[in-house]
């Protein structure tokens, strides 16, 4: 029986959907942090549990032949990537064995089902269009980055190099603004100080928009700062503070305040230009968004006389590009600002046969569906905790010849598949995409066809 304090050596035999190397220790399972498939290694128990045990990697008795050298100095405490110990082919291979034991795991029917290799990146560096950073202070010093691993621990470093090089900058420059101004890092302990996060979003162009999170509107020196700030960095394009006053982890509040620029970033996918606000949402890998779109829109295949739903529309990238093709499509989204920028990029492209709703899918979809209005071709693009049942139970209903799921979550992604399983579709095609590299993070774009036997009570 397993101990804790016990050291072992085990021989790693996978890894699971947080990336922690497997073991199995007379069929317990252990999980590792930081070991890689195909090691040898020796651990110490450091927790254990009913179902499994949790180890501590402490030596390496022969290495992985998929075992790297982390291109990052800060991989072992930043808990932004999980995978930059594991060669970048292997991790294509891994996301896309997630993706098919979740399949399996929800009994989904694949016997006939087309899964491809994983679509990965040819440079996979310097590709995020936006990232948050934690701003604290230790030791007298400001710090700004990300978090430590399963903490909230704020990692102090000068570059990033999954994000653009000019972001990169623009933190740095910021933080000696800070100092130059002495303004106050936020002390969540003591509830002193004013700045608790900033938040960098790009565009292909590198434009910045500059986030200042503060838990109130006003702190000392802000004009100056903001000032020589854009004096200084002329990528940004727009410095916005968000109040966030809340005794919370959350990253922003609710009430931004554009303190330069127009509070908006303009940014293109393909020939469509969209208009991205503070709290809207846009993918985060400019090169891969581009081929996750061409692969929905190819497996929708829209005929000039079909209707399409988009539902979790965002600001209509999806739509806008469907419309290219359909006679009309319908876009659903719950955030009344992304609405408002999707009425405007479909002004903004010319695109006249697109309808955007503000509100909840599984209110909306209903509605439009008692209305009459229903749709041949449904896409489908939710956040990680997937489609709500009455979404899946209208589309059932509905009966559309083709239903096209983007996904970034296997497991929720799974369960929808096999709700509209039983409604009569099959799953015709799987593609997992990259959008993450280096880390756990897998995307997905899937195919189902109506069969026309399924149960739509």
């Amino acid at each position: 029986m397993l101990s804790i304090g016990q050291t072992i050596e085990v021989e790693i035999t996978d890894l699971n959907h947080a990336g922690q190397g497997v073991a199995r220790v007379d069929n317990f399972v252990v999980f590792i942090n930081g070991a890689v498939k195909g090691d040898i290694a020796e651990i110490i128990i450091t927790e254990k549990k009913k179902n499994f045990a949790v180890g501590k990697l402490l030596k390496i008795i022969k290495s992985s032949k998929n075992r790297i050298q982390p291109p990052c100095r800060y991989f072992n405490w930043c808990g932004g990537c999980q995978l930059m110990h594991i060669d970048y082919k292997e991790q294509l291979n891994y996301k896309k064995s997630r993706v098919v034991n979740e399949l399996k795991k929800a009994k989904v029917n694949i016997a006939d089902t087309r899964i491809y290799d994983t679509v990965g990146m040819e440079r996979p560096f310097r590709y995020r269009n936006k990232n948050t950073f934690s701003v604290t202070e230790k030791n007298g010093e400001i710090c700004i980055g990300p978090y430590e691993q399963y903490s909230y621990n704020t990692v102090d470093i000068d570059r990033c190099i999954i994000q653009s090089r000019e972001a990169d900058k623009a933190a740095q420059l910021f933080k000696n603004l800070m100092l130059k101004y002495n303004v106050q890092s936020y002390n969540k302990n003591t509830g002193k100080g004013i700045v608790r996060n900033i938040v960098i979003r790009s565009t292909k162009n590198d434009q910045l928009m500059f986030i200042i999170v503060t838990v109130s509107k006003e702190f000392k020196n802000k004009n100056m700062l903001v000032k020589d700030f854009v004096l200084k960095d002329s990528n940004i394009k727009t410095v916005i503070q968000n109040i966030n006053s809340k005794g919370t982890n959350l990253v922003m509040g609710r009430k931004n305040i554009v303190l330069y620029g127009r509070g908006v970033i303009s940014d293109s996918i393909g020939d469509l230009n969209f208009t991205i606000s503070t709290n809207t949402f846009f993918q985060v890998n400019h090169i891969q968004t581009e081929k996750l779109y061409q692969k929905a829109v190819e497996y929708a295949d829209i005929k000039k006389d079909d209707i399409c739903f988009d539902i979790y529309c965002g600001i209509g990238t999806i739509s806008l590009m469907a419309a290219k093709y359909a006679e009309k499509v319908y876009g659903v989204e719950i955030a009344e600002q992304s609405v408002v920028n999707a009425r405007k990029n479909a002004v903004d492209n010319n695109v006249g046969n697109a309808e955007f709703y503000s509100g909840k899918a599984e209110q909306i979809v209903p509605m439009l569906y008692k209305q009459n209005i229903k749709a041949n071709v449904v896409i489908l693009d939710p956040p990680r905790k997937g489609c709500e049942k009455k979404v899946i139970q209208t589309i059932i209903s509905m009966s559309p010849e083709r239903i096209v799921y983007v996904s970034c979550n296997p497991s929720t992604l799974s369960r929808d598949i096999k709700l509209l399983e039983s409604g009569g579709y099959i799953l015709k095609q799987v593609q997992p995409l990259d959008m993450f590299p280096w880390s756990v993070h897998v995307e997905s774009i899937i195919l189902m066809t109506y069969c026309g036997s399924g149960d739509k009570n």
